[in-house]
This record gives C-alpha cells, structure tokens and sequence, in this order.
C-alpha cells in the first residue's frame, strides 16, 4: 500500500493562491501564500492600506500595487518620499505670485492670499504706491518722472487725487520740442499741463467728459471716437488705469502742448 498524496490533484483543494503541504497520509494542510490572507481553501489579498493608512504619512495616499504591497504618494500641498510629508508653504517662493510690495499669506492647501502692503493699493498681485513711486518704476513713465525732479515739480507728492497723463518714455526722448522747451524755460508749464488735480478718473470716467482744467490753467479736450480716447484730438491713451495711492496714471503717445 501507499500513501495518498492529497495535494496531488487541484492543489488538494487549496486555494490557488495558497500552497498545499501533505501531512498524514490522505491529509493535508492548505497554507495562504505571502501578501494573502485567509484559510487556505479561500486566500485574499491583504491591502495594507487599510490599516494605519499602509504607513503613509497622513498627509500622503496609500495605493495597493499587489498583495500586501502599496506606495504612498504625498497629497497636493505636500511634498516628501509619502512615509514622511511636509506642507508646501506657496509664500516661500517667490512671495507666492503676489507683488512685492504684497504680503503672501497661506491659508489652507494650495490656497494663499495676497495683500499689498502699507501705502500700497491694488489686489494684491499688482500693488502701487504714490504716483511719483509709479513714474520712476516703470521705464515707459521714468522719463517723465525725471523731467518732473528737473524742474522741483512737486504738485503730485501731495495726497491728492490726481490725473496725471504721462507721455511714453520714448517720446519725451524722441520730440525735438522737449529741448526748444527746456532752453526757453516753459517746460514746467507743459509738464504741469499733464495733470489734473482733485480728481481721480478713470477711462471710463474720461470717456464721459469733454473738457478737464489741468494745474498749468488751461483745459485738456477729451473726445472718444473708434474705440480711442484723444486728448486734444491728437494724443491717444495707450495704456490705462494705473490707479495709484494718490491718484491715476494714464500713459499717451504725444505730449500735450498748453
């Protein structure tokens, strides 16, 4: 006589995830392979992310990959290798894609806020000062700014509001009028000419007027045709709106002549 072999024939009735082991003859034993769980005859895959989050930080996602494998990724907002996730601060870099002159908040995940700072206005991601501050920042007004310092022109250091329309960079350096006024001495005039004091207005505000008096004295004509705005029905509006603390900054491609 032999012995029966009972693992010989369908696994001994083992799962096919489970291996077979003879014991007594006829008998056997159905053991669950590694990474499964179970009696033998049934074997399930062991998921260890259901306990203690498969180790993860509790920051992270566990993912099953196999039995009783998984990785652990760290959640948006964190970064790190999954077993270990730190929160991502948005204001450690580059103030958050606030302006500079902002302070960056973080709140919640991925989520900042911006907010210009003291003696700044704006929403938090174009922030300004005074408009004197604006003139010498930004190379298209500078010119104009520097013309202003020549000539001790300090009417718009004040509180305001003022409306000032600051000729391109490039054509105060180009127009050979600008040196024909510096030699006869009227460039302060036309210099003041271009502002406008105790009001702030916007395009939209312009747009609705046709005659403003600028601090030289004389008027500035406003008429609004094909989608453009001129000024003395020869100086357009090419950029807008450059609300200031103490005013508004339009800039225009010709110099206004009192």
């Amino acid at each position: 006589c032999s012995a029966i072999d009972a693992c010989k024939t369908s696994n001994g009735g083992c799962s096919a995830k489970a291996e077979c082991r003879r014991t007594t003859p006829g008998n056997r034993a159905c053991i669950c392979n590694a990474g499964y769980t179970g009696d033998g005859v049934v074997c399930i895959e062991i998921n260890p992310c259901l306990e203690n989050n498969g180790g993860c930080d509790r920051n992270a996602e566990c993912t099953q990959t196999g039995p009783n494998q998984a990785v652990c990724n760290c959640l948006k907002g964190y970064s790190g290798d999954g077993k270990r996730c730190t929160y991502i601060s948005l204001c450690s870099q580059n103030n958050g894609g606030c302006s500079e002159f902002a302070i960056c908040n973080d709140t919640e995940l991925t989520e900042r806020t911006c907010t210009c700072k003291h003696n700044y206005i704006g929403d938090g991601f174009t922030c300004r000062g005074n408009i004197l501050q604006e003139l010498l920042r930004d190379s298209n007004m500078s010119r104009f700014y520097f013309h202003l310092e020549a000539f001790s022109i300090t009417d718009i250091a004040g509180p305001g509001p003022f409306t000032v329309f600051v000729p391109h960079t490039d054509v105060l350096n180009s127009d050979p009028r600008v040196k024909d006024w510096v030699a006869k001495g009227v460039m302060a005039q036309v210099l003041r000419y271009h502002t406008v004091g105790c009001a702030s207005l916007l395009y939209n505000d312009l747009i609705k007027i046709t005659n403003i008096t600028s601090l030289h004295g004389d008027q500035i004509h406003i008429s609004y045709s094909q989608n453009s705005l001129l000024l003395n029905n020869k100086a357009e509006i090419i950029f807008s709106d450059a609300v200031c603390t103490n005013g508004v900054i339009h800039v225009i491609n010709q110099i206004l002549v009192p």
